[in-house]
């Protein structure tokens, strides 16, 4: 009884969190501010949208050829088609239930490529441990070509230098005090972080080790070139954000990865999260928060409308099988 209701709780608290967002940002939204808001979403066009969701697919697609890379050393080569359906039909799995996704994927790719669970769901962990190294590199790139404005909204909110440099210095301390507990302590949760720590500097390296290295690295760059383009290009849907440079839509970007981690998807918080972004720079409220929805509601409508066409075409791809 108690597993079945952690697990509705770990389901049922993030949607109801996205759903709480969405309705105190209506709320606290004037009604004239709200009719803006729309106006821009209606307004958007469409060229820039489809093009968004056009370099989102390639995305897609350079990670069903780079899966292959990490599966090739273990003797495995699943077809290209059956790598995207799966990833597509994961996507769709992590809008409802957060993380489901991984799980789905390493059981269809059992399924239809004879591929283990646990060899198909390792790769999925490095990809993961991957990722999370690029969406970091980003960050630190953010926060170096725009030091000067986020130092400015931290003063803003009362934590200037001495309070930021404060923060940083306890940062470090904490890192070496964790380094010191992981190595001193026998605890369940030290083993835990552990093996996290481990786990991720095994999978750093083990791009070092496969055979086409340069190609998984190739394809990584392409990723997440294309994660930062597809947000790039929305600006030209909303006139007052069509001047932003590069810097702070990399602020931008990196609000909304924080948010989608937060609720499925990114629910209600996303747009909130990318408005506040660029607000920073002088961008009207009501600019920002259309910025914010147009991308949000492009990219769940694409994952929504492949993943369920994929749900439905990989068992008839495979029925041979």
């Amino acid at each position: 009884m108690k597993a079945s209701l952690r697990k509705a709780l770990k389901v049922g608290l993030p949607i109801a969190l996205g759903v709480f967002l969405i309705w105190n940002s209506y709320n606290k939204t004037s009604p004239e501010d709200r009719e803006l808001i729309i106006y821009h979403i209606r307004q958007a066009d469409l060229f820039w949208i489809s093009l968004s969701l056009l370099i989102g697919i390639v995305s897609h697609l350079a990670r069903a050829l780079r899966w292959n890379y990490l599966l090739e050393p273990m003797g495995y080569s699943p077809k290209f088609v059956n790598n995207i359906l799966i990833i597509l039909m994961a996507y769709l799995a992590n809008l409802g239930i957060p993380r489901s996704g991984e799980f789905l994927r390493a059981t269809a790719l059992a399924t239809y490529e004879k591929v283990p669970f646990q060899k198909g769901f390792g790769t999925i962990i490095t990809e993961r441990m991957i990722d999370l190294i690029m969406l970091l590199l980003v960050i630190l790139i953010a926060l170096i070509s725009q030091t000067e404005v986020i130092l400015g909204f931290l003063t803003e909110n009362g934590m200037g230098l001495t309070v930021s440099g404060a923060v940083l210095v306890l940062g470090i301390v904490g890192l070496f005090g964790l380094r010191w507990f992981l190595n001193r302590s026998d605890s369940a949760l030290s083993q835990k972080l552990r093996t996290f720590i481990r786990g991720l500097l095994e999978g750093v390296l083990s791009i070092f080790k496969m055979q086409k290295k340069w190609g998984f690295l190739g394809y990584t760059l392409l990723i997440w070139g294309c994660y930062i383009a597809m947000f790039w290009v929305i600006k030209f849907t909303v006139p007052d954000a069509s001047m932003l440079g590069i810097g702070p839509l990399l602020v931008g970007f990196v609000a909304g990865a924080f948010a989608m981690t937060a609720t499925p998807g990114g629910l209600g918080l996303y747009p909130i999260a990318v408005g506040q972004a660029l607000m920073l720079y002088g961008l009207p409220a009501t600019s920002g928060d259309a910025f914010g929805w147009i991308m949000w509601i492009a990219q769940t409508l694409m994952v929504l409308c492949l993943g369920a066409i994929s749900f439905v075409i990989l068992p008839l791809w495979n029925r041979n099988r």
